[in-house]
């Protein structure tokens, strides 16, 4: 479930999880943070077909979908993650495979045969994927994430804000990347992510959201100066 909410609420929902809920992996293991507290840098690179087919099946409402993007944390770039999001409806798959910086990099400039040597059943539905529609990096994003997780049932909620990207330099691994904001810095996406059921308490504290819960895209987002604009 995904929402928009506007910033005195996402303060007081932080305030009400972290009273019942851990923050995750990343946060705790941060090197450096966005500002004091326990945020962390998330950046990914979005691939797409020549004709933009993943960003107009998004636009239009497509029931099975998917998305192919390479991910880093920018607290640790030594390394990226390739994933996979497969989505029908309001439900959803991820798969991700773990790289190396350096596999990222060769990605990232277009050398898809890295997906045939690591001989992954994974990297190789990728590989074909992406060969055969002609994928290509499309767009970077940046933002800052909050992420509060429950043992049970893997449920996790994250909040992220700050949303920015590019659609001119694909290097997702420097901290120079130039960037410009394409999401009002007024409100904050609230996403909660779960296994068949969500716990009720959680549930208790989502009560009165159910008009914020939109069908967010931060890879539409990051396309708006190619999609909107005329050259």
């Amino acid at each position: 479930m995904k929402f928009v909410i506007t910033r005195d609420v996402y303060y007081q929902l932080r305030h009400q999880l972290s009273q019942v809920l851990h923050r995750d992996f990343h946060s705790n293991h941060s090197l450096y943070r966005f500002r004091k507290g326990d945020g962390y840098t998330i950046r990914s690179l979005y691939f797409d077909t020549l004709e933009d087919r993943d960003y107009w099946e998004k636009i239009d409402g497509v029931e099975i979908r998917r998305k192919c993007r390479l991910r880093t944390y920018m607290n640790d770039p030594s390394f990226c993650v390739l994933e996979l999001k497969k989505k029908q409806g309001q439900y959803q798959q991820k798969t991700s495979y773990r790289l190396t910086r350096a596999q990222g990099e060769r990605l990232i400039q277009g050398d898809y045969s890295l997906l045939l040597e690591l001989n992954h059943p994974f990297l190789l539905e990728c590989y074909q994927m992406m060969t055969q529609h002609v994928y290509r990096p499309k767009s970077v994003v940046t933002y800052e994430r909050e992420a509060f997780v429950a043992k049970e049932n893997k449920i996790r909620v994250t909040f992220d804000q700050m949303i920015r990207g590019t659609e001119s330099n694909f290097d997702i691994f420097s901290d120079q990347l130039t960037e410009i904001p394409f999401f009002d810095p007024y409100y904050v996406v609230l996403e909660v992510k779960y296994r068949g059921f969500l716990l009720q308490y959680i549930k208790d504290l989502l009560v009165g959201l159910e008009k914020q819960q939109l069908s967010v895209s931060k890879y539409c987002f990051s396309r708006k100066v190619s999609k909107h604009f005329l050259f």
